[in-house]
């Protein structure tokens, strides 16, 4: 995330800006009113090189960008909003992340299949481990990691089980939590979160409050048979020649 008035930039490179607010205030008024009055902006830019992006002082869901020392009015895609922080798609962000104030925004829902909006990230159905990333009205169909389920609330994957009103956390992860953990037992040693073998070399359940999370081993990182911890795939019998 930037600051406000900096965003990156794929194509230049953005400035930073250390102007007080008052002069930042100057900048936004004077663009304003040579929109305002001639109908495109016509002021100079405060800096003649790179891009910069300022927030409209009363539009939601226009910015203004200088380009190298030349001036532009844009306007964000359908579903998306300027914050001068997100950088959803040109240096705009998702309407769901920005907190407008009292700038007015035009946000019409386009309702195509998939997509409410051109712009956004939206579920496939409750508790599915893929969802839609859409791009000018088009849905991408995108996968959470194993063992994780897609959030509307958060807007992202999440553990099924803090989404227990839509998921089932065991058919998600594929794996029951026992009853009763023999107080013996490696899984024991995590309590109160047990951990449990399931077979795999990269992974292990661990169980949360009796609903199972798995957990994947980092990069180069396999399941320890004797520990359940991830560890060096040569200190595993049987995952020493695993690769990932």
């Amino acid at each position: 995330m930037e600051e406000e008035g900096r965003l990156l930039d794929r194509t230049g490179p953005v400035s930073v800006h250390c102007w007080s607010t008052m002069a930042i205030h100057v900048v936004l008024a004077t663009l304003l009113a040579a929109t305002s009055v001639l109908g495109a902006p016509t002021a100079d830019c405060p800096e003649p090189y790179g891009v910069q992006t300022y927030a409209h002082p009363e539009l939601c869901d226009h910015f203004f960008k200088c380009t190298n020392g030349t001036l532009t009015l844009e306007q964000c895609e359908n579903g998306l909003l300027y914050d001068g922080k997100g950088n959803a798609h040109e240096h705009c962000n998702y309407h769901w992340a920005v907190d407008c104030g009292t700038k007015k925004a035009d946000l019409i829902p386009i309702n195509a299949p998939g997509c409410e909006f051109a712009f956004g990230i939206y579920p496939n159905a409750p508790c599915s481990t893929t969802y839609n990333k859409c791009a000018f009205g088009v849905p991408h169909e995108q996968h959470c990691e194993a063992g994780l389920a897609y959030d509307d609330r958060t807007h992202s994957c999440n553990w099924p089980d803090l989404l227990l009103d839509v998921c089932n956390p065991e058919a998600v992860v594929g794996f029951k939590c026992p009853d009763k953990v023999d107080p013996h037992s490696v899984s024991a040693k995590f309590n109160p979160y047990p951990r449990f073998n399931i077979g795999e070399c990269g992974r292990l359940v661990t169980c949360v409050n009796g609903y199972p999370r798995l957990v994947t081993c980092g990069e180069g990182k396999v399941v320890n048979d004797e520990s359940l911890t991830c560890d060096e795939p040569e200190y595993s019998a049987r995952c020493s020649h695993f690769l990932k």
